[in-house]
């Protein structure tokens, strides 16, 4: 295995294409797609092309085979491999939209990961926790720092606390999970609500995506100043080719500049 492959010889994370639309896989199976540095290293390089590529507007994270992520590989861990590509993508996200889709579980370091996801769809019956305090740990990779925005103070320390998970079911009665799908279909289900998104102007949308976050993490009196710093797309191309497509009654050709 290299330094960007899984236990088969294949590309630890693949991508494909689909229109304005970047279907990104953690190609891990054999390891229930466990956090190594191959796949931190190919899950960056995955971003870094959704976010650079101007025909690209939003992406979809998935887990190839029974599940999303189970979290930091500890036999790669034990072995020094360099999982801080991953911690930075963590902290920082994706510049576009990110929709998970979760089928089986995502827990520990993949609940973590799944939190960066700006929407979740999640297949029924899935479970999503953060376990480590059953291992000796505790979750280090912004769990504890978003779950009570995304579920709420006493879900969120209940979670932490006991490390047991919880369902989909209840993650979307809790605001923490979009939409709840057949299991098989989330990534389905996750690519129809991309679509959804990529009809739309793509600085727009990632400039909504953003103040959506400020509003979350700051006060108002910061969210103005980002604001104001993304106001170049009201005089973009973009904002040229959607009047006049309305009033041509087109479709309109969004070139992401």
């Amino acid at each position: 295995m290299s330094d960007t492959t899984n236990e088969a010889g294949e590309p630890a994370v693949l991508t494909e294409q689909r229109g304005r639309i970047l279907v990104i896989t953690l190609n891990r199976p054999e390891a229930r797609n466990a956090i190594n540095g191959a796949l931190s290293t190919g899950l960056v390089a995955a971003i870094d092309q959704l976010d650079n590529d101007p025909g690209l507007t939003v992406g979809v994270l998935t887990g190839a085979g029974k599940g999303f992520s189970s979290g930091m590989d500890l036999k790669a861990f034990a072995k020094g491999e360099n999982v801080g590509p991953m911690m930075e993508f963590i902290k920082n996200g994706s510049n576009k939209p990110l929709i998970g889709a979760v089928e089986g579980f995502a827990v520990a370091g993949g609940l973590e990961l799944a939190l960066t996801c700006d929407l979740l769809v999640a297949a029924a019956g899935a479970k999503l926790g953060i376990r480590e305090v059953k291992v000796g740990l505790f979750a280090a990779g912004g769990g504890l720092q978003r779950l009570p925005a995304r579920v709420g103070f006493s879900r969120a320390m209940e979670m932490a606390i006991t490390g047991d998970p919880i369902l989909a079911e209840e993650a979307k009665d809790a605001g923490m999970v979009a939409r709840v799908a057949e299991p098989g279909t989330a990534v389905e289900v996750a690519i129809e609500l991309a679509e959804a998104v990529a009809v739309n102007a793509p600085l727009a949308v990632a400039a909504s995506k953003k103040l959506i976050w400020t509003a979350v993490d700051q006060t108002e009196e910061d969210f103005w100043p980002v604001q104001d710093s993304l106001m170049g797309v009201f005089t973009s191309n973009d904002a040229k080719e959607g009047p006049k497509a309305f009033a041509e009654k087109r479709a309109p050709e969004w070139t992401g500049t």
